[in-house]
């Protein structure tokens, strides 16, 4: 499966322009979460938690450092 990347730059536009835009970041260690976490963001446990209730055509955006 081909994942679409986006730029840091690209990313910050559609987050300022008010997309609704899940930003998770991909570490499974809370530790490692709250080093790399960025405003708005949620960890992977978080994210795990919540999937069966997010909507369909939610946009998620992954990252890691």
């Amino acid at each position: 499966m081909d994942v679409p990347r986006i730029s840091v730059e690209a990313l910050r536009r559609r987050l300022t322009n008010g997309s609704k835009i899940l930003l998770v970041c991909g570490y499974d260690s809370e530790e490692r979460f709250r080093e790399m976490e960025l405003e708005g963001a949620i960890s992977w446990g978080a994210f795990q938690s919540r999937l069966s209730s997010l909507p369909f055509d939610q946009e998620i955006v992954f990252y890691c450092a």
